[in-house]
């Protein structure tokens, strides 16, 4: 699966999952009736923009849980401003792949089976797969990334994968199971059925608030996950693309504006849908 493809497949996921543990919020359905959604902002420390959208989706929005990556150059900011908001639940978004055209990341380890000629992460789960990957370097990759976000951030909960790459194959998918038992982290969501948020990477912002508006108004009884990526429309993010998706800015500005906006909230209100996080949801064991 290449880039475009992945980001297509991967926009506006709402995945809807039996009812899990208690939130402990008040209760306004009756038992069985309820609907409780987990909104998700992906990608916090990618970059400043990112990271000011993703807290920005939290403070004024609808954003429970955040998913950290810990390998790229923007983390320790990230991590700082969630420290002083420790109500929000963190994952750590385990990454092996660095995505951008003219933005690079690489492993926070020595591990050389991982990377390209210039020392970065590969572009494509297409590339990664064909590359001659040692699964001890992912091992000791990934266990870096888990243990550094947990120094810096006491509220993580969960672990999740950036591209799917650290689930792609049976033995990584194993892997990264082992990872989650060991540091009593659940990963992803198991046996989620998908739904999508009817809005593609090229709709405007309003098309989008609109498209989320009328998904919430027909949402049912269950608990549900909302995955996107937050970002603002800044000279930064404007730099940030690559081949097939170059409208990034805008597309990730109007993700903030829908997490963040009043007819949603209204909407969130209206029909007692409960804003829950991981943590909430999948206590650590």
């Amino acid at each position: 699966m290449d880039r475009r493809q992945f980001c297509l497949r991967t926009v506006g996921v709402l995945a809807a999952m039996p009812l899990g543990a208690g939130s402990g919020l008040a209760q306004r359905r009756q038992a069985g009736d309820s609907i409780k959604l987990i909104v998700r902002a992906d990608d916090i420390g990618s970059c400043h923009a990112a990271n000011v959208a993703c807290m920005r989706s939290f403070r004024d929005g609808t954003a429970r849980s955040v998913e950290v990556q810990v390998c790229c150059p923007w983390f320790y900011e990230a991590a700082q401003m969630l420290r002083a908001e420790p109500g929000y639940d963190v994952g750590v978004h385990l990454t092996l792949t660095s995505e951008w055209a003219n933005y690079k990341w690489g492993p926070i380890t020595q591990a050389p089976s991982l990377v390209d000629a210039a020392g970065h992460f590969f572009a494509t789960n297409r590339d990664f797969l064909a590359a001659k990957w040692d699964v001890h370097e992912v091992e000791k990759e990934l266990r870096a990334q888990i243990e550094l976000a947990r120094k810096h951030i006491p509220q993580v909960t969960h672990l999740s994968s950036h591209m799917g790459t650290p689930t792609i194959t049976p033995q990584l998918r194993t892997l990264a199971q082992k990872l989650a038992a060991e540091y009593k982290l659940p990963i992803e969501t198991p046996g989620a059925q998908g739904f999508r948020w009817p809005a593609d990477n090229n709709a405007t912002a309003e098309q989008r608030e609109a498209a989320l508006v009328k998904a919430l108004e027909e949402l049912k009884p269950g608990l549900w996950i909302l995955v996107e990526h937050p970002g603002l429309d800044t000279d930064e993010m404007r730099a940030i693309g690559h081949e097939g998706y170059w409208n990034v800015a805008a597309h990730r500005d109007g993700v903030t504006r829908s997490f963040t906006s009043e007819k949603v909230k209204a909407i969130i209100e209206k029909r007692s849908i409960q804003l829950v996080s991981y943590g909430d949801t999948w206590p650590r064991g």
